[in-house]
């Protein structure tokens, strides 16, 4: 008998959507206070994930809610980033 693999779950903090990890985008904040995106989802320290469309990035900019999670400061070249990532569809 052949068990489904289990999908790990992963909450957008700016809409509150549970989804699939696969479809989410994880920025990162290290230990030494970089914030950058990470879309391996692998790289060490405090993550945050954001849903792959583009309202959801401009709801957390408005919001701040990535600078909240993050307990840093997130430069607007963080969100163009993301914003180009999701328009070219290269994740």
């Amino acid at each position: 008998m052949a068990s489904q693999k289990k999908i790990p779950m992963r909450k957008c903090v700016a809409t509150g959507e549970m989804k699939p990890k696969k479809e989410m985008i994880r920025i990162v904040r290290s230990k030494e206070g970089e914030v950058s995106i990470d879309p391996t989802g692998k790289k060490s320290g405090r993550g945050a994930y954001l849903s792959l469309n583009k309202e959801a990035v401009l709801l957390a900019k408005k919001k701040n809610t990535l600078a909240n999670h993050l307990g840093s400061k997130i430069e607007d070249s963080i969100y163009e980033e993301l914003l180009q990532l999701i328009e070219k569809g290269n994740l």
